[in-house]
């Protein structure tokens, strides 16, 4: 694949990632991470790569370490701090994402509790705590039956 090529899914990737909720530099690090042709990449080569300031690859090097998808790793003969996806980043994401489930259930039934009984308003909010509740239930087995999938690979 040509460099255009791989340049312009990787634009795609992070118009993708932004629409789905991130911020725009932090989806263009976790794009050129994905794409990178080498195991790791340091902050200056980012900013240089995307051509966004060092104030921004760091922001988005923090977010996406704090939620576990990219991680430091050593570099031996470089004194620049190296970056790289981590292994099982994906599952490691969903499994993190069980607190934030776990919030959306307890606001919900607080919400439910809040709400006068049958009204729209703690309908919906049942719908939302059941649907938090199945997910907070299924996620973790995903997960397992994905990494167990994995290893038989």
């Amino acid at each position: 694949m040509a460099l255009t090529d791989i340049t312009e899914a990787a634009e795609r990737m992070a118009l993708t990632l932004s629409e789905g909720g991130l911020q725009k530099a932090t989806a263009r690090v976790l794009a050129a991470l994905l794409f990178a042709d080498t195991d790791s990449v340091t902050a200056p080569d980012l900013a240089e790569q995307l051509g966004i300031s060092s104030g921004s690859v760091s922001g988005a090097v923090k977010m996406l370490s704090t939620v576990g998808l990219i991680e430091r790793v050593p570099a031996p003969g470089s004194r620049r701090e190296h970056y790289r996806l981590r292994e099982g980043a994906w599952a490691t994401l969903m499994s993190a994402q069980n607190s934030v489930v776990q919030a959306m259930f307890e606001a919900a039934d607080q919400g439910i509790t809040a709400a006068d009984a049958d009204t729209p308003a703690a309908r919906r909010l049942t719908e939302m705590r059941d649907f938090y509740g199945f997910m907070f239930r299924e996620l973790p087995a995903l997960v397992e039956r994905w990494q167990t999938e994995q290893q038989r690979l």
